[in-house]
């Protein structure tokens, strides 16, 4: 078990098995030269602990979770958090967060509900190489 109120940095929570998830992973990666943030896969130990006291599903992975300061941002919100913290001109992209939720998560949810028709998906979870390693919890 994991406790999350250990760890000094926001968690992003994805898709592990999704092409489009662990590629937005690696973009963040390579647009967070600081090192801001740190992973975890949905279907790892911890990720399935976050769903489970957050009351979400354990079996959907359908949203991009952000863990910040004990609090849970899921789909558009958690997306649009995260470009805050990213270097050159996505942090832009936060003003996105003026659009009612209704319509931002809208699209989000489309893209949601296809990205493993549209991307793709992996037989088993994207494992980091050993130099991002660090970066991960679980």
């Amino acid at each position: 078990m994991v406790d999350l109120t250990t760890i000094p940095h926001p968690i992003i929570f994805f898709d592990g098995v999704c092409n489009l998830c662990t590629g937005t992973v690696q973009f963040v990666i390579k647009h967070d030269p600081k090192h801001y943030f740190r992973f975890a896969s949905l279907q790892s130990e911890p990720g399935q602990q976050l769903l489970k006291e957050y009351g979400l599903s354990t079996t959907a992975f359908g949203s991009f979770i952000l863990w910040e300061n004990g609090k849970v941002y899921t789909r558009s919100s958690a997306a649009l958090r995260v470009t805050k913290k990213l270097n050159g001109l996505w942090p832009a992209l936060f003003s996105f967060m003026i659009v009612p939720p209704f319509i931002r998560n809208a699209v989000y949810d489309l893209v949601a509900r296809n990205r493993y028709k549209w991307f793709g998906q992996k037989e088993a979870c994207w494992i980091p190489t050993p130099e991002l390693q660090k970066l991960f919890i679980g």
